[in-house]
């Protein structure tokens, strides 16, 4: 996530504008989860697209999460990879018999 973070900021830090504010920057994220979710219904669910709606890429759709995830992340001097780490270590040992193993 640290190459993520620090590309994402080389991007954003060479506009005055920077980054917006956390809430409208949730505001897209969840444009982009929305985006995604829809997509997936068109590919998993009943919901077939409209032959005049174009297929968009589903890995698009999820690199538009991380990206503006990472804007968040860094208006708020938040490191993800210390974060993730942490949230990790506690699915390991939460979980770590919860479910069957391969």
């Amino acid at each position: 996530m640290k190459r993520i973070q620090k590309e994402v900021d080389e991007w954003i830090s060479q506009y005055k504008v920077g980054y917006f504010k956390p809430l409208e920057i949730l505001a897209r994220l969840v444009e982009e989860v929305g985006e995604t979710a829809r997509e997936l219904n068109h590919l998993f669910g009943s919901k077939k697209k409209k032959p005049s709606e174009e297929t968009q890429e589903l890995g698009d759709e999820m690199a538009d999460i991380i990206y503006t995830l990472a804007c968040l992340a860094n208006s708020l001097n938040i490191d993800l990879d210390k974060h993730f780490d942490r949230i990790m270590d506690k699915y390991k040992k939460r979980d770590k018999d919860r479910w069957e193993k391969k």
